[in-house]
C-alpha cells in the first residue's frame, strides 16, 4: 500500500476550493487575494490541505498552509475531525514549548466558507520524509544522507519529543483529556475500541485487531506513568527539516494526554512499519536508523525518564496503525481502487509484524 499510488482522499474539486478561499482571505484581509493554491503532491490521508500564497501588502505571511477537514463524502479516516482542538494545540506548544510548530493565523469554524472547518498557518520549508515512496527506500534524500546525518536528524527528533513532554503544561490542555474512566492510558485504549468498532461496522471484523486487544490486555503496565502532552502522530513523516534539524513538527490531530511511552512507541512502530515493508521487497532499507534500543537510550539521556512496557507500547502503536490503514483500505474498496478479499485481515499491509507482536516473537 505504501508502494501503490496514493488513495483517493477527497471529491472536492481543487480549483473550486482556490475560488471560495479568496473569497474568505478578503474578509480577513480587505483587498488580499490567494494566489499559486495548490494541493501538494503528498497531500494527507486524513485533513486536506492546500497551499496557496497571500497577495497583500502587508499580509501576516505570504506563503500559508490551510488544513481542512476531511470531506465526509471521501469515506473519511476518522469519524470527527476538531479543527479548533487541533488549532489550540498548536497554539499551546508554541507559547509554551520550544519545539517548532508553524505559527498559526486564522480558524474558521463556520463550515459555510469551504465547506468544512479549517485553519491557515505559515507554511514551513525545508524537506519531509516520504511515505510514497518511503524514506526507507533507495533513492531518496534521508536514504542518501550519511550515518552521522541520519543519526544527528534522529536524535533531534527525539529531542521534539523530550522537550513536548517536559515542557508541555498539563494544567492549560485539559482540553486534550479523552472522554471516559480510567487513567488516560486505559481512556485512550477504550477511545480506540471505539474507533475500531466504527471502521468495522457493517463489515467484517478483523480477527487479527482483536487478537491484539487481547494481547494489550494481558501486557498492560503496572504503572501506566506519568501524563504528558501526547503528539499522538509522533513520526519523521511529520516533521519539516532543513538540512537534518527539525524546523516545524506537524499534524496535531492525534495529540492527546498519556504516557509518555504512547508517543514513544508510535515512534518506533511507525518506522519499523515503513522498515518491514522495505525489506520484504528486497531492498535493505535503513536497519539501524531509529532503533527501539537507540530511541530509549537517547530519551533517557535527555528527560532522566527511561521508557517503561515498550513491548506493550510498540504492540499498542501497531495496532493502532493497523485500524488507520484497515479503515484507509475500505475507503480504497469503497471508490473500487481495490477488490475486497475474502480474509479481512489481507487489508493490513503490516498483517505480518502485528501477528508476530501478539505472538511475542517480533522485537
Amino acid at each position: 500500500m505504501a508502494t501503490a499510488p496514493r488513495p483517493r482522499t477527497t471529491t472536492r474539486d481543487p480549483d473550486e476550493l482556490a475560488r471560495r478561499l479568496t473569497a474568505w482571505l478578503g474578509t480577513k484581509l480587505p483587498g488580499a487575494r490567494a494566489v499559486d493554491v495548490s494541493v501538494p503532491a503528498a497531500n494527507g490521508m486524513s485533513s486536506e490541505t492546500l497551499l496557496f500564497t497571500v497577495d497583500h501588502p502587508r499580509p501576516p505571511a505570504r506563503a500559508c498552509v490551510l488544513r481542512l477537514a476531511a470531506d465526509p463524502a471521501a469515506y473519511t479516516v476518522f469519524p470527527v475531525y476538531d479543527m479548533p482542538r487541533q488549532y489550540r494545540t498548536m497554539r499551546l506548544v508554541a507559547e509554551h514549548t520550544d519545539v517548532p510548530v508553524p505559527r498559526v493565523l486564522w480558524l474558521e469554524e463556520d463550515p459555510g466558507p469551504l465547506g468544512a472547518p479549517f485553519f491557515v498557518m505559515e507554511r514551513a520549508f525545508g524537506r519531509v520524509p516520504p511515505d510514497v515512496l518511503p524514506y526507507t527506500y533507495e533513492g531518496n534524500w534521508l536514504h542518501a544522507a550519511s550515518d552521522a546525518e541520519r543519526t544527528r536528524l534522529e536524535d533531534a527528533t527525539i529531542g521534539v519529543l523530550a522537550r513536548l513532554h517536559d515542557q508541555a503544561p498539563l494544567d492549560r490542555a485539559a482540553f486534550l483529556d479523552l472522554p471516559g474512566q480510567g487513567d488516560p492510558l486505559r481512556r485512550h485504549v477504550t477511545a480506540q475500541r471505539a474507533y475500531y468498532d466504527w471502521v468495522v461496522t457493517g463489515l467484517p471484523r478483523s480477527p487479527l485487531i482483536e487478537s491484539a486487544f487481547a494481547r494489550v490486555e494481558e501486557l498492560w503496565p503496572c504503572d501506566p506513568g506519568e501524563t504528558v502532552v501526547n503528539w499522538g502522530d509522533a513520526r519523521v513523516g511529520n516533521v519539516v527539516y532543513a538540512g537534518f534539524e527539525p524546523v516545524a513538527v506537524l499534524d496535531w490531530e492525534m495529540a492527546c494526554t498519556g504516557p509518555r511511552e504512547v508517543d514513544l512507541g508510535w515512534t518506533v512502530y511507525l518506522h519499523r512499519f515503513f522498515q518491514d515493508l522495505t525489506v520484504s521487497l528486497g531492498q535493505p532499507g535503513l536497519p539501524d536508523f531509529l532503533r527501539r534500543d537507540r530511541v530509549e537510550e537517547r530519551y533517557a539521556e535527555l528527560t532522566g525518564h527511561r521508557p517503561r512496557a515498550m513491548d506493550f507500547f510498540t504492540l499498542y502503536a501497531a495496532l493502532r496503525h493497523a485500524i488507520v490503514m484497515l479503515r484507509v483500505a475500505h475507503r480504497q474498496v469503497h471508490f473500487g481502487e481495490v477488490t475486497p478479499p475474502d480474509d479481512p485481515d489481507a487489508l493490513i499491509p503490516h498483517r505480518a509484524s502485528l501477528a508476530a507482536m501478539v505472538r511475542g516473537d517480533y522485537w
